[in-house]
């Protein structure tokens, strides 16, 4: 590995394995992360699930290669607890939002699985490419440990990518919330011209690279005086070439404001606007992820038709 300025928080680390034809990133979320968290009171075991989200949510969008572009992470329950969890990313812009039944959330322990979560729910994945306007969706239901548990089932059965991702998060006492984690992709056709991994059942490149990331702890991902560089180093050392560089910093983006709510109000008939308004004649819109309210004026909103 070549040197370079050391990442700790809030950017994700690129890594490229060539000989194995092995692509990763590496992330640790912790001012941003307690910035989205602050607008909500979430106990501790929402806080853990939305925080291994919104890790998740960036190791995916960081694939993304027009910063215009955005992956959408959702999931729905079931009959759960957890009736909703949405995060986004664009061009390192970040945002995320849990709704859930506080009491029902609180009978199922400090370390629940995903069907105590959400019952039989669905996580859905959404790329929207904002050069071709295309976008590509995939639903698989949330089974197994971790949302991570089934964000692989999705790249396995859709993507036809085999891939290795581990989350984790904790509260720590000085820096808040901390969450890190790690994807590990086999590359994809074309990139190092290999042949399509759906035709092939032997890849022992790929098990070598995915057994030695498993070694990967938790506290590792989470640890604020270990750099993204280190850990990649103490998986891949004995590699002949790791390529790395920086990611997008990562930022919270939630996007919203009243310019932005009147332009969305505008595009619904002037008849349901007014059924919509108050007596003084405003709408007011709240924002769920940074639950703040915002009171549009009819005039205001008139103004963008």
């Amino acid at each position: 590995m070549s040197e370079t300025i050391e990442t700790w928080f809030d950017q994700p680390l690129l890594f490229t394995i060539a000989e194995r034809h092995v692509r990763g990133r590496l992330v640790r979320l912790g001012p941003v992360l307690n910035s989205i968290m602050a607008a909500h009171s979430y106990p501790p075991t929402a806080e853990k699930l939305l925080a291994e989200a919104l890790v998740l949510t960036v190791l995916l969008g960081s694939t993304l290669k027009d910063p215009e572009s955005q992956l959408t992470l959702q999931a729905q329950t079931g009959g759960g607890p957890v009736e909703l969890l949405v995060c986004d990313y664009r061009g390192g812009e970040l945002r995320g939002y849990l709704r859930f039944d506080a009491e029902r959330l609180a009978e199922v322990g400090t370390d629940p699985t995903l069907f105590a979560l959400f019952g039989e729910g669905f996580l859905a994945i959404t790329f929207d490419q904002a050069a071709s306007g295309e976008r590509y969706q995939g639903i698989v239901p949330l089974e197994g440990a971790s949302i991570g548990d089934a964000a692989e089932h999705y790249f396995g059965q859709s993507e036809q990518i085999p891939s290795l991702i581990r989350l984790a998060a904790r509260h720590d006492a000085e820096a808040g919330c901390v969450a890190g984690g790690l994807l590990l992709q086999h590359l994809p056709e074309g990139e190092v011209g290999r042949d399509r991994l759906h035709v092939r059942h032997d890849h022992p490149e790929w098990a070598h690279a995915r057994t030695i990331a498993e070694t990967l702890k938790p506290e590792e991902l989470t640890d604020p005086a270990t750099s993204l560089e280190t850990l990649a180093w103490r998986l891949f050392h004995e590699e002949e070439e790791v390529r790395i560089e920086p990611g997008l910093a990562v930022s919270r983006g939630c996007r919203c404001s009243l310019d932005y709510f009147a332009g969305v109000l505008s595009k619904f008939p002037e008849v349901e606007r007014r059924e919509m308004a108050d007596e003084s004649g405003t709408i007011e819109v709240d924002c769920a992820f940074c639950s703040r309210l915002f009171p549009i004026p009819l005039d205001e909103i008139a103004s963008h038709d």
